[in-house]
């Protein structure tokens, strides 16, 4: 059991006893991280419908049926997503929770100290309105920026890249939320990086029960090539980096 105990001991709270806060970037007056990558003001924007225009495409589901019904769904449809209903899961998982009267670390998504770390990614196949192509979500503004636009070989190389798991790309869009981890060592030093992974799964599960408003299935993937990922979502691995992914699609 030796060769798991310093894993065992990441997922334990008790490195905090073991640091010095006082040495944060925080606590030395450094300027806050932004909760939002810089964007190449040259890639085409799209802006994405407001919750007005969303909530008209969400069905009736209670809260304990959406609970009740989650579950990881591998096989979708030829289905296309409607923009409306990709604009309310981007609310779900990393929106603001009430845009123009919260601060803008105020989400839909718990996350320690509101720090937010993560960036979210679009591999999109199947859209109405939106051509396929990789996407990054400005939670900020509610648009996506077109990073490149997709050729044949693009569902081949995310095949790849998820080690074989080809329901993956057979989906209407995959999400894939990178992490910036300075955003929250900036606070919490070396007991960052657990409270990271912790936030991790509060986004994935608000998508799992999200998608069930809409008809449509998710299933976490945590499973991947990590250089490969980052590879082909123009990330460096070491500032950013892939985290989790998920695929969405009807069913």
């Amino acid at each position: 059991m030796v060769e798991f105990q310093h894993n065992r001991d990441f997922l334990k709270d008790s490195l905090r006893k073991t640091i010095d806060f006082r040495a944060s970037a925080q606590h030395r007056g450094l300027p806050i991280p932004p909760l939002e990558e810089p964007v190449d003001q040259q890639l085409p924007r799209i802006s994405l419908p407001d919750r007005e225009s969303w909530s008209l495409v969400l069905q009736e589901t209670d809260l304990a049926d959406a609970i009740g019904n989650r579950r990881s769904r591998r096989n979708y449809s030829d289905e296309y997503l409607k923009v409306e209903e990709l604009a309310f899961l981007l609310w779900a998982t990393q929106g603001q929770r009430s845009p123009g009267e919260q601060p803008p670390h105020f989400r839909t998504v718990p996350s320690a100290g509101a720090r937010h770390s993560f960036e979210t990614y679009l591999f999109i196949h199947r859209m109405e309105k939106i051509p396929p192509g990789l996407y990054r979500y400005l939670p900020l503004s509610n648009e996506l920026v077109l990073i490149y636009s997709a050729d044949k070989e693009s569902k081949t190389r995310l095949s790849r890249a998820v080690l074989g798991q080809n329901f993956v790309a057979d989906s209407a869009v995959v999400f894939v939320w990178t992490t910036v981890p300075y955003r929250m060592e900036w606070r919490y030093l070396q007991a960052a990086h657990r409270v990271i992974l912790l936030d991790a799964g509060h986004v994935c599960q608000n998508l799992y029960l999200a998608c069930e408003a809409i008809q449509a299935g998710t299933c976490a993937i945590a499973a991947y090539d990590q250089e490969a990922m980052d590879e082909l979502i123009q990330v460096d691995g070491e500032d950013q980096f892939t985290i989790y992914l998920a695929p969405v699609g009807k069913y």
